[in-house]
């Protein structure tokens, strides 16, 4: 069984960061690309970033391109998602997730593992 526990979540200013972190235990990390999800209150979960397998290829959500970073180191079987600039309007539950497949999805089905989520709370 794979087990996703994310990290490095709290309250920040408009404007400041936060590196989140997700450690993956139970099978081989290398094998799963991973994604990071948001779900605010009300609203649907959504994509945020994508990493492949490898660490080669990344993707992220429009609303914050040029602002979070994903990284992953195999050999610590963990994911990143450095968030910098950080609005109000990223407020919300974090998720790591991983999926059995070469490279990310932007559609929460595809994953088959999920974390317990992180809380982030931007003050404006």
């Amino acid at each position: 069984q794979v087990q996703l526990v994310e990290s490095g979540g709290g309250l920040v200013q408009a404007g400041g960061s936060l590196r989140l972190s997700c450690v993956v235990s139970g099978r081989t990390f290398s094998n799963y690309a991973m994604g990071w999800f948001r779900q605010a209150p009300g609203k649907e979960r959504e994509f945020v970033g994508g990493i492949s397998r490898s660490g080669g290829s990344t993707d992220y959500a429009n609303s914050v391109k040029g602002r979070f970073t994903m990284s992953r180191d195999n050999a610590k079987n963990t994911v990143y998602l450095q968030m910098n600039s950080l609005k109000p309007e990223d407020t919300a539950v974090y998720y790591c997730a991983a999926a059995s497949r070469s490279s990310y999805s932007t559609t929460p089905a595809l994953y088959n593992y999920w974390g317990q989520g992180t809380q982030v709370t931007v003050s404006s």
